[in-house]
C-alpha cells in the first residue's frame, strides 16, 4: 500500500518527466517546394518519299539503293532536339508488293538486305548524308538515336530489292512501309 507521501512522489516525477519531455518541442518551420514537369511535344513521323522500284521486267530483279534521291524511300521524324533526345524506331517491312486488281491478284516479292537504311540527323540528302550519318544500317534493326541537327529531326533513307518471277503478271504492284518512333526517356 502506497503511502501519501509515496503517491507525492509518484505524481512529481510523473509530471517532471511530462515536463522535461515537452520543454524540448518549439515552433515548427515549414517549407514549401514545387513539383515541376514540361511535356515535350509529340513527335512527328512522316513519309517524306515513297520507296519507287519504276518499271521492272519479268524476271528481272531491281535494286534502289539508299543514296537514290528520286527513288529510295525517305522518312523523317521530328520532335525536340534539345539535349539531342533520344528515339526509338522500328520499320514493319513488308515481303510482298500486292497487285489486288480484281482478277489479276498477284504478288511480288521484297527484300531489305541488313545495309538499305542510312540515319541521317542533318539535312542532308540520300546521295549526301550529313557528316555523322549512319551508314549501311539494317532496316529491321534501327539503333536508338537522338534527334540532331538545327532542325531536329531524324532521316531514314531507305532502299531494297524487288525479284519478279518469270510470269509475274503485269500491273502496280504496293506495300505499306510503317516506321513507329517514341521517346526512349534518355
Amino acid at each position: 500500500m502506497k503511502t501519501r507521501a509515496g503517491w507525492s512522489r509518484v505524481c512529481f516525477f510523473a509530471i517532471t518527466a511530462c515536463l522535461v519531455m515537452f520543454s524540448g518541442v518549439s515552433a515548427q518551420e515549414t517549407a514549401v517546394g514545387q513539383a515541376i514537369a514540361n511535356v515535350l511535344a509529340a513527335l512527328q513521323v512522316s513519309a517524306q518519299q515513297d520507296l519507287d522500284f519504276g518499271d521492272i521486267l519479268q524476271g528481272v530483279g531491281k535494286s534502289v539503293p539508299t543514296t537514290d534521291d528520286a527513288n529510295s524511300g525517305i522518312f523523317e521524324i521530328s520532335g525536340e532536339a534539345t539535349n539531342n533526345r533520344e528515339v526509338s524506331m522500328h520499320m514493319m517491312l513488308p515481303e510482298y508488293l500486292w497487285n489486288n486488281a480484281a482478277g489479276n491478284q498477284d504478288r511480288l516479292v521484297i527484300y531489305f538486305q541488313n545495309t538499305d537504311a542510312t540515319i541521317d540527323t542533318t539535312s542532308g540528302t540520300p546521295a549526301a548524308p550529313g557528316l555523322g550519318a549512319l551508314i549501311g544500317i539494317n532496316p529491321n534493326l534501327l539503333p536508338d538515336t537522338g534527334i540532331g541537327g538545327a532542325d531536329g529531326v531524324i532521316r531514314i533513307y531507305l532502299g531494297g530489292t524487288v525479284y519478279p518471277v518469270v510470269h509475274q503478271r503485269s500491273g502496280v504492284y504496293t506495300a505499306d512501309i510503317t516506321l513507329t518512333a517514341s521517346y526512349t526517356g534518355d
